[in-house]
């Protein structure tokens, strides 16, 4: 499906919507700016019908099982008061008087959003970060949206009919490259989500002067001291919840030893906490046999790839953890089963540098006397999110994205003489 102009038309259109696409951007930006009070009203409106339980049957048809849950976790980032916050903090400064005359910021003009499916409602998310600057925003639609985007997009339009030429949205897949090619060749910035051929494909369809915005795929992992007194249970929490699908998800559990047999009594003493967590998240039998499986895989790799590695295997019910013996920071497999290495801490910056631009978040736990040595050690190796186990997928008030500020990005700065 497409969505333009405020309505939704079948597939079969999309050449139409295209021919009609670039005098309808020009209309667009020829009349009065889109002010982010337009924006936060609708927001607001929005947020207080989705308080109130009105859109819990749309989130249902539309997004995937735990969409209400995770909404609750981020629903005040999203709240009014949050984006005021950000609006000031991103933005602040950068308009104002200067010894030549006077600075403004504007919108970049028309982006083009390549939105991501590891995580629902991101897609409507990178358009609302688009829509707060001003700007018109095409998104095209990742293959695992459910439909959820559009609907998004409907009620918006409905609650702020100013915003429906501000939001376009088109369902294509990558055998669509003509018609990707013409978004693109609209765009005066692209905003791409995901892999390294993602980001490669995107730069390769930028026009020159095009402004190419990447939120690549990034590594994040947890990174453990002194952890034999401490709650594991949060880190246990976190790793079954987002089932190592978000940039955020802990992929590698790194321990501050040199040790394997410490390291195996890391593993024997998390297995149970890890074990507990699978039991209380997979409520379902879908889902208790997807963490399973992937246990199984981990298993099975172990034998036939990996013998002779040296690795071991803790299975547990819908859970495993993997102790591997080199120090390299990757994927685990997925939903509840993670890879453990010892990494001690004078040698964290060495292995970390090994994948500098990728890194984002470090959950770090620790005994508070040693936390701010080690963050900083953390930082300095290039991560740019350092929170508690817990809460590494959690969003920070305010917080930045990847290490940028994403609002500014999508804005351009326009320095004016004083003409006398």
């Amino acid at each position: 499906m497409i969505f333009a102009g405020g309505k939704l038309f079948p597939d079969a259109e999309l050449n139409s919507v295209l021919g009609d696409l670039e005098a309808e951007i020009v209309q667009t930006l020829s009349g009065p700016p889109l002010e982010a009070e337009t924006v936060l009203n609708a927001l607001d409106a929005l947020g207080r019908e989705l308080d109130s339980g009105a859109l819990d049957a749309l989130i249902a048809q539309y997004a995937p099982p735990g969409a209400l849950e995770e909404l609750e976790r981020v629903r005040p980032q999203i709240s009014r008061a949050s984006l005021e916050a950000r609006l000031a903090l991103e933005l602040g400064g950068l308009s104002g008087p200067r010894p030549f005359g006077r600075a403004e910021v504007r919108p970049l003009g028309v982006l083009l959003h390549v939105a991501p499916g590891n995580m629902a409602g991101l897609p409507a998310f990178t358009a609302v970060e688009g829509l707060l600057t001003g700007n018109l925003n095409l998104v095209k639609l990742p293959h695992g949206d459910r439909g959820l985007t559009l609907a998004v997009f409907q009620k918006l339009t409905e609650l702020e009919p100013k915003l429906a030429p501000y939001l376009y949205a088109f369902g294509l897949s990558s055998k669509h490259h003509g018609a990707i090619q013409a978004l693109a060749a609209l765009a005066d910035g692209i905003v791409t989500w995901g892999g390294d051929g993602a980001v490669s494909g995107m730069r390769r369809l930028a026009p020159p002067g095009c402004k190419l915005i990447e939120w690549g795929h990034r590594l994040s992992f947890a990174y453990l001291s002194g952890w034999e007194d401490l709650d594991l249970s949060g880190l246990a929490e976190h790793v079954v919840r987002t089932g190592g699908l978000l940039c955020s998800s802990c992929q590698v559990i790194f321990l501050n030893t040199e040790l394997l047999s410490v390291a195996e009594r890391f593993c024997k003493q998390f297995l149970p906490v890890l074990e507990k967590a699978a039991a209380e998240q997979y409520k379902l039998p879908g889902q208790a046999a997807q963490g399973a499986l992937y246990a199984r895989e981990a298993a099975l790799e172990q034998i036939v790839d990996r013998s002779g590695s040296g690795d071991l295997v803790f299975s547990g019910r819908c859970c495993s953890l993997t102790l591997r013996r080199d120090r390299e920071l990757e994927l685990s497999h997925l939903h509840g089963n993670v890879l453990v290495k010892r990494l001690p801490r004078e040698d964290i910056l060495p292995v970390l540098r090994r994948q500098r631009g990728r890194l984002q978040t470090a959950g770090l736990l620790c005994p508070g006397p040693e936390r701010e040595k080690l963050a900083g050690l953390l930082a300095r190796g290039g991560v740019t999110r350092i929170t508690g186990p817990a809460g590494m997928s959690s969003a920070l008030p305010c917080e930045a994205h990847d290490g940028e500020h994403p609002l500014r990005r999508y804005m351009r700065v326009v320095d004016m003489e004083k003409i006398f």
